[in-house]
């Protein structure tokens, strides 16, 4: 005879619902991943085996838990198959460490003026203390950086520039525009399966042994057009280029280069660089350039591997 399994002595097994039918929370999670990965797949395809070069700066370069996603992302990119070079200044910083030594820190026409004397703290700030912190978030995932600056293996060829303040021309002092670019260095590294991480002081090709500050926004836009990158991103503390500032309902997520140049002229200074350079990278032949929110986690990732992207993307027009 079979034994009873009803009643009030059956197992407490027997009487928990049936929950065949309900949704499983967890799955659910699963599927919505599933879906955000299959939504990189064509950027997987599109980016595999290119390089990138990415420009690092903005809030991003001063908070901690900021730093610490832009390596993650640049080391997924590494680890997505695509060749990633990272691009930094260090203006934060610098101003820091010019007030500390009793320097101080004086701005014409946007530009940093850098004295022979400020010359070793910028060098300092750039290839020492930025450089190496982002280098060493780079590698609590392994052995996959390098820190290099312009003045390694002749990367960077520089000259000095003045400003325009009130139509009239100032000296800077040490400042200076990259004019030439060797990346075999980086290439070097690449091909390596190493992540350049480039700090942007640039030797004066006009006076031996001279270095130079040189802007990392042009200088980024420089070495990616050397590079043949695909594309260039520069992070920023904005969401990215609006027609009528301070309209925020009047951001452009596209915008080509004849537009841009039209355009130019009437941005606020700060953006003026940033344009500038992914003007430059994109008539220089790299296929498009975005400026993103540096200040949103993992925009990086949020750039490259979604539809929608964020920031403004400059393409050839």
């Amino acid at each position: 005879m079979s034994e009873n399994l009803t009643g009030p002595d059956a197992p407490d097994y027997l009487d928990a619902p049936d929950n065949t039918d309900a949704p499983d929370n967890s799955l659910q999670e699963a599927a919505v991943k599933a879906a955000t990965l299959i939504e990189s797949l064509s950027w997987l395809k599109r980016f595999s085996g290119q390089t990138i070069v990415i420009k690092f700066g903005g809030n991003a370069m001063v908070d901690d838990a900021l730093k610490r996603s832009f390596a993650e992302d640049i080391v997924y990119l590494r680890y997505a198959g695509i060749r990633p070079v990272v691009v930094h200044g260090g203006g934060p910083q610098i101003s820091a460490e010019l007030a500390r030594r009793g320097i101080t820190s004086e701005f014409r026409g946007g530009y940093r003026v850098t004295t022979p004397e400020a010359i070793d703290a910028v060098r300092d700030v750039l290839t020492v203390q930025v450089n190496g912190e982002l280098v060493g978030l780079l590698e609590e995932h392994g052995p996959l950086a390098v820190g290099l600056s312009g003045e390694t293996g002749g990367l960077f060829g520089g000259r000095r520039r003045g400003a325009v303040v009130d139509g009239e021309t100032v000296d800077l002092g040490l400042v200076g525009d990259v004019v030439e670019v060797d990346p075999s260095v980086v290439l070097e590294y690449l091909n390596a399966g190493l992540i350049p991480v480039v700090s942007t002081i640039a030797p004066d090709l006009d006076t031996p042994g001279q270095s130079l500050n040189v802007n990392a926004d042009a200088a980024a836009a420089s070495l990616a057009v050397a590079l043949g990158a695909a594309k260039l991103v520069v992070l920023t503390d904005v969401a990215g280029l609006y027609r009528d500032w301070p309209n925020r309902d009047s951001l452009i997520s596209n915008i080509g280069t004849a537009e841009l140049e039209t355009l130019l002229p009437s941005l606020e200074s700060g953006m003026i660089p940033k344009m500038t350079a992914c003007l430059d990278a994109v008539q220089g032949g790299v296929a498009k350039a975005a400026i993103i929110d540096g200040r949103i986690p993992h925009s990086i990732l949020l750039e490259i591997f979604t539809s929608q992207g964020i920031g403004t993307e400059v393409v050839p027009a």
